[in-house]
């Protein structure tokens, strides 16, 4: 009879053999791809006065629909790729296919690197605007 820690540990262990496997790289690319995105992405922000992107989705409930349907027009793709190349690994390594792994898996390669690095980019972005900006002169 298969249990429920005994299922856990078995998901664990393959979540954690893909590291060292076929098509390992792409737990390495596909972050980095995400934060290059996020970077265009807080660089817009700051662009347009936007405000932090996770910490906006997390406390403010009338912006929340807007920023993620941004930040999926951004990684929508690269979410889908990550999902359907983990489902290639699973089928071709572990010969089964787990769903919930292969989400878990396109969550940390793609909306974890994505919504940690766009709020970053864009609060260096808009310190960096700010200080191009040409000084104002006061009438006296």
């Amino acid at each position: 009879m298969i249990t429920i820690p005994d299922e856990l540990d078995r998901a664990i262990k393959q979540l954690l053999g893909r590291s060292s496997g076929p098509l390992h790289f792409r737990l390495l690319l596909q972050p980095i791809v995400a934060g290059i995105l996020a970077i265009k992405a807080g660089i817009r922000d700051a662009r347009t006065g936007r405000p932090p992107f996770l910490l906006t989705i997390l406390k403010d409930s009338n912006q929340r629909g807007a920023l993620i349907r941004s930040g999926w027009t951004d990684i929508g793709k690269l979410f889908i790729i990550a999902f359907l190349i983990d489902t290639a690994y699973q089928l071709f390594v572990l010969h089964a296919f787990y769903p919930l792994q292969s989400l878990i898996v396109a969550i940390a390669v793609a909306v974890v690197p994505y919504a940690s690095v766009r709020g970053i980019a864009m609060r260096l972005a808009r310190r960096q605007f700010k200080s191009k900006a040409p000084p104002t002169s006061r009438a006296a």
